[in-house]
């Protein structure tokens, strides 16, 4: 019988609830990643072709959409801190990969 990957392993022990969570935080930070990487071209091609008043427009719109999207990132993390496995045990993995 074929063994789980430790990302298997860790993923059988989020319930339901959790998993949804986790899918709605990933669907988070995809659905405002989007918009920012529009906001940030659109920011790098306006230094060059747009007023001072147009280029202050610019950064305005990628500052707020790039505050929404590291707002949700820090909440993605948040939770797989929360849900990941304990530090001591991780702890122990490093040590013992360091002594090898």
């Amino acid at each position: 019988m074929r063994e789980l990957s430790a990302a298997g392993k860790s993923a059988t022990l989020l319930s339901r609830r959790d998993l949804e969570q986790l899918s709605a935080l990933q669907a988070g930070v995809r659905a405002l990643g989007a918009p920012r990487s529009v906001a940030l071209r659109l920011l790098v091609a306006s230094r060059r072709a747009a007023t001072p008043a147009a280029q202050r427009e610019f950064w305005l719109e990628f500052a707020w959409l790039d505050q929404e999207y590291r707002a949700a990132v820090r909440r993605l993390a948040q939770f797989c801190l929360e849900h990941a496995d304990g530090p001591r045990r991780v702890q122990r993995q490093v040590v013992s990969c360091l002594r090898k």
